[in-house]
């Protein structure tokens, strides 16, 4: 059971199996994310993550990570701020918005924040459910 103001904090590593798994499963080879030196050119440092790889994070921080089980997203919105990059180390940061305890419903805030310069590089809001008929979020 989760309540309304309850924080939680996961740290995350966009690591070259991550990125090289990614690129492998959905096929999405823009040069932004494959080729520096195109990126460069575009005024980034380096490839620039593909920022479904959040997703990805936050789909295991409610499925693995959140003590409510058999939660599911039920819908999701998320706004990149800032490029993510390889090997970056970010802090998913969750605070427990509102629970709608009538139709088992808890609203999620979250935050990731590159570890190194403590800046929010995406913001995400996120409605979860249950997969079962069982008790209470």
């Amino acid at each position: 059971m989760v309540n309304v103001g309850d924080k939680f904090t996961e740290h995350f590593v966009v690591s070259t199996g991550i990125h090289e798994g990614f690129i492998s499963i959905f096929g999405d080879r823009h040069r932004l994310h494959t080729d520096a030196a195109y990126a460069i050119a575009r005024g980034f440092r380096s490839e620039v993550m593909h920022g479904n790889i959040l997703n990805g994070f936050l789909s295991y921080f409610v499925g693995m990570c959140l003590p409510v089980s058999e939660a599911i997203i039920l819908s999701q919105e998320i706004k990149f701020q800032r490029p993510v990059y390889l090997d970056d180390k970010l802090a998913l940061e969750v605070v427990i918005h509102d629970v709608h305890h009538s139709v088992n419903v808890v609203e999620l805030v979250c935050k990731f924040r590159n570890v190194a310069d403590d800046k929010i590089v995406a913001s995400a809001k996120l409605n979860i459910g249950k997969t079962s008929e069982s008790k209470e979020i």
